[in-house]
């Protein structure tokens, strides 16, 4: 929990600073920190964690339509109202699960990078922030897995996309954003560059805004639509609710991301070569493992959907929402992910929209590479024809093990 008497002392101490010597990413700093522990969404979700209840929201959309998995596929056309209202509340799921998981990853750099910013001193107040997103973090997860982990189980019977001991693409989700980001010992010689140095420890938030923008995506829609029902007096699903106060709790989130990313850095000195190699690095690799796709199931998802969406809807199909046979899933897997149809071109648009923004906040560092400043791999990626190459040729492979495996 939020210690009070730290957050009054973070206070006392930023207001005795001379006023002509705090910087603006201080007073922003201070500002975000004070609004963020005196704000209760994270008491709210919690709240809600603990009285949810399947059955009282399971008849209601919990975000728009196109927040479904499958939206805009010919089976979303062909679905029931019961199938496509099970496949907003998969996506909800899903994202979620994804969400958790970055989420844990968080807590983790939160503290390796705190602890640098400590021992240099002037960035107490900092420290009380990333300790605050921390706790709510804790609180978040609890949340996103209970909510997540009682709707599959009353959808499908099983706990599939928030399984990672038995279900092989939920292996993948479990390790997050940041944790997708390389291969193991790359992974871990990132952790100890940014636990290392003052200006790598600021150069990993440049990758925590990249999460924080993917999740504003969907879930600013999602906020919005908590807002549309609020002002007609109508129904509000608990996980959409969650989704709202989320968003809120986020923003306080985002704003230490960009501050320390974009301004915090430059308080320190120049580079070296090998930082300026491992900051470009990392970004380099969260485009080429995070970005280079366009989903055909999954709005605001941007990797190849051979790692989790295929696969994943494919055991989805075979679930009593649907009850279809091994090679009845098969064929509307092909019918969704081969061929072109409204799912890819909306997912479009938000790929454009999200890159668009990473490339505003690139620009202003003045340390990185052109591939990362223009966002090169994620432009490349933005392509319906690459995905539908790259998922005709793995529906190949999977539908082929598929009939071996029967």
């Amino acid at each position: 929990m939020i210690d009070k008497n730290e957050v009054s002392k973070a206070k006392k101490q930023f207001v005795t600073l001379p006023e002509v010597k705090v910087k603006k990413h201080l007073k922003v700093t201070e500002i975000n920190y004070r609004r963020n522990t005196e704000s209760d969404y994270t008491e709210r979700i919690q709240e809600l964690d603990k009285n949810f209840n399947y059955s009282s929201d399971r008849d209601s959309n919990w975000g728009e339509p196109e927040l479904s998995i499958l939206y805009g596929t010919p089976l979303y056309e062909a679905a029931s109202s019961t199938q496509k209202i099970a496949l907003n509340h998969l996506f909800w799921v899903g994202g979620y699960n994804l969400t958790a998981a970055s989420e844990t990853n968080t807590i983790l750099f939160n503290q390796i990078t705190s602890s640098v910013f400590y021992n240099i001193g002037d960035y107490e107040t900092l420290c009380h922030e990333l300790d605050v997103e921390t706790s709510q973090e804790r609180q978040h997860i609890h949340a996103f897995r209970k909510i997540g982990n009682m709707t599959e189980i009353d959808l499908l019977g099983e706990v599939i996309i928030g399984n990672p001991l038995t279900v092989n693409e939920s292996k993948e989700i479990q390790n997050g954003m940041i944790g997708r980001l390389s291969p193991g010992p790359i992974r871990h010689l990132f952790s100890l560059n940014w636990g290392s140095t003052p200006f790598l420890a600021s150069q990993y938030y440049a990758l925590r805004f990249i999460a924080n923008m993917i999740l504003k995506l969907t879930e600013h829609r999602r906020s919005q639509y908590f807002r549309e029902l609020e002002k007609k007096g109508e129904f509000i699903p608990a996980p959409t609710a969650v989704s709202h106060y989320h968003f809120l709790d986020e923003s306080f989130h985002t704003t230490t991301s960009q501050a320390i990313a974009q301004e915090m850095y430059k308080d320190f000195p120049k580079p070296t070569a090998y930082e300026k190699f491992m900051a470009n690095f990392s970004i380099y690799m969260m485009q080429r493992t995070i970005l280079n796709g366009l989903s055909a199931g999954a709005v605001g998802s941007f990797y190849p959907d051979k790692l989790f969406i295929i696969p994943l809807a494919y055991r989805i199909l075979q679930t009593p929402v649907f009850g279809m046979s091994a090679q009845e899933a098969l064929s509307w897997i092909e019918k969704c992910f081969c061929h072109e149809h409204e799912g890819f071109h909306l997912n479009l648009k938000y790929h454009q929209h999200l890159l668009g923004d990473l490339c505003k906040f690139f620009e202003k560092l003045d340390y990185t590479w052109a591939v990362n400043r223009e966002m090169r791999v994620m432009a490349s990626g933005g392509s319906i024809r690459k995905a539908i190459q790259s998922n005709t040729k793995f529906f190949n492979q999977f539908s082929s093990s598929v009939a071996y495996a029967n």
